[in-house]
Order: C-alpha cells, then structure tokens, then sequence
C-alpha cells in the first residue's frame, strides 16, 4: 500500500521522515496501535521499503523489537501514541541501552498547547525514559516548508546512525501532532506549490542516498602503550585466564581462539560469548561447576585475567576471582562502555577487541613463544573441565526425575546447525551456563542480560525469529511466561516459528536455591508465589500446538516435531522445586568429590 501524493503539510513533512528512515538503514517498524500516532503509522505502513509489525501491548512489542533488533544487529522502529502507552515502552528500553540493541523510539504526542492543562491522554513525555536512551529530541510540529523537511531528513539520519554508532543503543524522539490526524486535504493549510519547493527536501537525494551520510565508526585499536603493555603482561605471566562474556559478535571467536593458542591460557566462555559452538579444546563450559569446589577455587591461582564482553553469568566465577585479589585484571571491552562492576580491574581498554587479539598475537616473537612450552597450567584447566562434564553427565542420567538442567544436555543434541536458541533469565540461564556445553552445531545463543529482568521474553524471542529465517527455541520458566502472555499474539498475527521450552516448577525456582528458602513461615507467599495456571488454554488461544511431556523420549519427539511443524509450539516441563535443589546440590557434590579424589591441581606449575 503506498500513499498518493501528500495531501496535508503532516503528510508531507512525516512522509519526509519515513522516507529517510529507510534510506538510512531502517527497514522495519513496530507499530502499536493509537489515534495520535496516526501520521507516523500510516506513513509507516505506506512506504514500500519497511516492514509494518503490529502489536497490540506496548511492552510486548518494545522487547519484540529490540529481539528483532538484536538479531538483526540494526535499528529497528518502535512506535506508540500518547500517555501511559509510552511508559509501556520503559522495561525493554532500559534493557536495550544496558545491553546495547539499537532503537529508534516514536512516541506521538499531544500538541503544546495541550499539554500540562487537562487534556486527555496526556502525560509529559519530554526526556520520558530520563537517562535510558542515547538522545531525546521533542520534534517541532510538522510543516509543509523546505525548511521542516531538510529538518526532519537530518534528524531521521542522525537519530539511526546514533542508535547504531558503539556503543549501540536507544534513541526517542518524540512527535508531536495536531488534528486531523487523517491525510485528508485541510482546506486552509494548502501545500506550497512545486516552484517553491526544494527538491532535494522534498524528494530525498539521488539514487536513494541518505540525505545526511553518517560514517558508522569502528572502534579503536588498541594504543601503541597498550599493547606494549599487555604484551609484557602475557610475557612475565604464565598462568593467564582469557574470560569471554556474553557478546553478539562471532567473529570475535576466532581472534580469541588463536590469542588463547599462542599464550596457552585457557578460555572460560559464557554461554552468550557465542563460543561455545566450537570444539576447540581450549575452550571451557563447565567452570561454574568446578569452581564451586573450594580447594580448586581457592588453590588454583591465575596471575593474570584477560576479560572480554560483557560481566560473565556465573557468579561462581566472580567469586573464584575475589578469591585471588592479587591477580591482575585486564577488561578489554569494544562497546565504549564501563562493564566492569567487581572495581577490582587494573585496566580498561577501549579498543576493537578483535584487533587487540591479532595484534597482540603479533607481538610475540618466536623466542616469546618457545618460552612457553610448558603446558602445565592449559592442561590442568583441560583436565577439571573434563572430569567435572563426565561427573555431571553421569550422575544427571542417573536421576530418577525430570531435572531442569537436562534439558540443556538434549537440546545440545537436538538443535539443527544455524539454529537459535533464546534463554530466559534467572534459572534458565544459569542452568544453561552450567549445562549447555561445547559443540560442534553452530548455534546462536541469545538474552537478556542487560537488566536481567524476567518480563518481555516472550516478544523478545519472536522478535528474533521475525529477524531469523533459521530455528528458534526459547527455555523460559513459568512466571517469566506468565509475564509475557500477551506476547504471544504476534506468533499468530505474524505467523511466526517459535519452540518453547515451558519449565513448569509453579512459582520462582531461583528463590529455591537463595537464603530466603530458610524461611519457610515467608517462602512461598513471598517468594516461591505458585500460581497454579494451566497454560494449555491461553496457547491455544493464540492458536499454538501445546504439549506436556513426562520423560526425555516424549521431550526429543516433542522438540523435533516442532522443528519440522513450525508455528507455535510449547513444550511444558513439569518439574518439583525443591527436588531440583537437591538434585543441583547433588550434582555439585559429586563434582567436588572427584576433583577431591584426583586432586589435578597437584599437577599445577
């Protein structure tokens, strides 16, 4: 559907703007439904090179946004009316500038003078999400002069290429419009004519160039001093640790690969690094495990922490690191941002961490290298990462009942080569850390940790799937799903693939495993909060196939069906909270008692 020529200076000048979003690299809008936001809709919708996605809650399709923004690694638009559906856009905002997903916010508006003075629908949205977004610009009212539109053309560039300039992120502007809100012709608002229009504001530069061309800036590379520096460190420091923390880019996987095999230092890569579909052996999976065992952690000390991405999942790692205060650490970090919340680094380096891995690399002389020969240190890292798997996988194929973290180990099996896999945050993550180790499928693996909230995850992950032409699987548990019921809408308005993994433990698993499980006379009115739903019906309400499995061959014939089915699909988990507490603590003393029993850091140099 395309609009015929404008017929009203709203038109004109909104036209302008959309126009110059797709030039500039926009090419899909989330669209909420509002009467004031109708100039920006219907332009929206009208021009051929974006993609209109309907949402009916703001605060399902603000995270279906910024999945789709996620996966596709670009802005994506996110549009709303006025008043309190503005405010709904807040939980996935936040989320993004945390984690760095660029979008563009539009929020419509009530014109000036209805502001502040009793109109209805009307809230002060002027810096609405505070310190959340990039930049905030309240837009001037639109009009049919060059002027305007050369205005709305720049802004239109500038706010895209800020969204996606390092470190990525929000950015809202705001619209404000007066009635009528319909591209109808005004009667006393004609349009200039032709010969008192500038073409290029009008029309947009030739050859569907952006009318303000913004250079994306890479980041750094690393100074001559840092790298001088960080080449005498891996020198005089032998037992090194690289740490690889959640990131979205793969291709910092090799760069990391190759540091880790000329400095012979291990790596310990976050479920979200994106390393974990390699099988190289210096990558490791099953640290959060092991270092829960005190005489490892404790015993086994690095002199030097190479950390790359964001802050690692494990909180046993963080812990281990408090363990050895002296050790020196080093965050090297692309996104301009300041990841480092343990205040215990003696450096952070602001540069391209891919360049600083093949610089660094080059640095080393050959008589660096052949310094280096013994292997001590890798290989006893090798050896517990090992021996705490097999322990693992023993003792879980063991357990009598459905056991959470299993569903990592199949899915590990199940998931197709290129497929997707999105994670819910509290216990799914972490058991996905613990659980989901080294393959040889590559799989993309996705979440929320930038505010590590459990709402919108849902939306989120079928903003991915909207972005992906490959497999989606989501591991969520039941009140993050509950939180996100509305989510599902857009698998059926959209006709979307998504495979969910429901764990049903009815209530908060993770409090289960927290302090406050010592009081019962509070835990569960406050923090265990059963529910007691049965979701069957709400997933056929949105027109998806619903499951209930009871043992692992119902669970595989259950996940490959929704492979090859597609739509939408949940697959519930039934699991008991306090057994699967005591299955993970049996899980973790086992670990420990082999470490105990072979002792490998007795090897150590």
């Amino acid at each position: 559907m395309k609009l015929p020529e404008p017929a009203n200076p709203t038109y004109a000048c909104i036209g302008a703007f959309v126009d110059e979003l797709c030039r500039a690299g926009i090419h899909h809008a989330v669209i909420c439904p509002g009467s004031r936001s109708t100039p920006l809709a219907i332009a929206l919708a009208a021009q051929p090179g974006m993609h209109p996605w309907i949402h009916i809650d703001e605060r399902s399709a603000a995270f279906f946004a910024l999945g789709m923004a996620k996966r596709l690694d670009r802005p994506v638009a996110l549009l709303c009316t006025s008043g309190t559906a503005a405010a709904n856009f807040l939980p996935a905002i936040v989320e993004a500038r945390l984690s760095h997903v660029p979008l563009l916010v539009l929020t419509a508006d009530r014109p000036h003078e209805l502001r502040d003075c009793g109109a209805p629908q009307a809230i002060d949205q002027n810096h609405l999400y505070g310190s959340h977004v990039k930049w905030f610009m309240d837009m001037a009212l639109p009009e049919a002069t060059s002027t305007t539109l050369r205005l709305m053309r720049t802004i239109a560039c500038r706010a895209a290429a800020l969204a996606a300039a390092v470190p990525a992120g929000p950015v809202h502007l705001n619209f404000p419009f007066r009635e009528p809100l319909t591209p109808e012709p005004i009667a006393d608002q004609p349009l200039p004519p032709p010969s008192q229009r500038d073409p290029i504001a009008w029309q947009g530069r030739p050859d569907n160039q952006p009318y303000v061309a913004v250079n994306d800036t890479p980041p750094a590379a690393p100074s001559a001093a840092q790298l001088a520096h960080l080449a005498n460190l891996v020198r005089t420091h032998r037992r090194g640790l690289i740490i690889a923390g959640p990131a979205t880019n793969a291709a910092l996987a090799e760069p990391l690969i190759c540091l880790a095999c000329c400095l012979d230092y291990p790596i310990l890569a976050d479920p979200l690094s994106q390393l974990r579909s390699k099988t190289e052996e210096r990558i490791l999976s099953s640290y959060e495990a092991f270092l829960r065992a005190a005489p490892f952690a404790e015993q086994v000390a690095p002199e030097l922490v190479l950390r790359f991405g964001s802050v690692p999942t494990a909180k046993s790692l963080q812990l281990y690191l408090n363990y050895h205060t002296d050790c020196i650490q080093i965050v090297i970090d692309g996104s301009g941002s300041w990841e480092e919340p343990s205040q215990r680094a003696a450096a952070m380096i602001h540069a391209d961490p891919a360049a600083v891995c093949r610089q660094l690399c080059a640095a080393l002389t050959p008589a660096d290298r052949h310094t280096r020969q013994d292997t001590s240190w890798l290989t006893l890292w090798q050896q517990t990462d090992r021996l705490a798997r097999e322990t693992m996988r023993t003792t879980i194929l063991g357990f009598p009942d459905l056991f959470e973290g299993r569903i990592f180990l199949e899915l590990a099996t199940l998931l197709p080569e290129g497929a997707t896999l999105y994670v819910g945050n509290s216990m799914p993550v972490r058991d996905l850390d613990t659980f989901f180790w080294c393959n040889e499928q590559h799989i993309r693996i996705m979440g929320n940790r930038g505010a590590n909230g459990i709402d919108g995850i849902i939306s989120s992950a079928l903003g991915a799937s909207a972005g992906a032409n490959e497999p989606v699987v989501l591991v969520i548990g039941d009140l993050s799903f509950f939180h996100d019921l509305n989510g599902l809408l857009a698998a059926r308005l959209h006709r979307l693939n998504l495979t969910i993994i429901l764990i049903n433990n009815d209530g908060g698993g993770i409090f289960s495993f927290l302090p406050q499980a010592a009081y019962p006379e509070f835990f569960e009115h406050l923090f265990g909060t059963p529910t007691g739903l049965d979701f069957r019906p709400t997933v056929e309400m949105y027109g998806g196939t619903f499951s209930r499995i009871s043992t692992w061959e119902a669970f595989r014939a259950a996940v490959q069906h929704s492979l090859v089915a597609g739509g939408l699909h949940v697959i519930e988990v039934p699991t008991e909270r306090q057994s699967n507490v005591a299955m993970h603590r049996q899980l973790w003393r086992a670990v420990a008692e082999a470490l105990q029993q072979q002792q490998p850091w007795q090897a150590r140099p």
